[in-house]
């Protein structure tokens, strides 16, 4: 264990550690900042500072969807390190790959299954075929922005630009 002398106190790193996790997951499940303080007697403004000195957004959640991208790992990365909220984005091999890989029935359910999971974002980026993007308009109450990629059906890699996609994110986030 790391201790640590101030003055005439023996600090144990592990200790803060700890308690810094349980306030962190408390407040991921929902428990308002006052029940935490509550809980684990300390005052609630403590925990209000630190998810401000750990907080790395603020605002809206965002999805981004798109295939087939040529430059799929670029944009990944970028999207990553903006602290996009989820991320799917594929290949067309990877895109074919995945179709075929269920039968009709499978197939319609998992996507079912990503539409309800997409559908719990706010903003939605659809990087896609000019169909495909009217299609994610129309079926998410989300605010979703498109970047057409070419007209249906594309059946190759389309590159995106990277600034583009950086355009994108700092619209969104000084929209807030």
């Amino acid at each position: 264990m790391d201790f640590i002398r101030i003055q005439d106190k023996i600090i144990s790193w592990q200790r803060i550690e700890n308690n810094l996790k349980k306030i962190l997951q408390l407040r991921a499940r929902g428990v308002s900042q006052q029940e935490v303080a509550d809980r684990l007697s300390i005052d609630r403004t403590f925990i209000s500072r630190l998810e401000g000195i750990g907080e790395l957004r603020k605002g809206k959640t965002i999805a981004c969807i798109g295939f087939p991208l040529i430059n799929k790992q670029e944009i990944k990365e970028i999207l990553e390190k903006e602290g996009v909220d989820f991320i799917l984005l594929m290949t067309e091999q990877e895109r074919l790959d995945f179709v075929n890989q269920y039968s009709g029935k499978e197939l319609l359910n998992v996507i079912m299954d990503l539409v309800a999971s997409i559908r719990k974002f706010e903003v939605v980026i659809c990087l896609g075929s000019d169909e495909r993007v009217k299609l994610i308009e129309g079926i998410l109450d989300a605010e979703v922005i498109s970047l057409e990629l070419g007209t249906s059906p594309i059946t190759e890699d389309k590159w995106v630009d990277p600034q583009e996609i950086r355009k994108i994110l700092r619209a969104i986030k000084s929209a807030r």
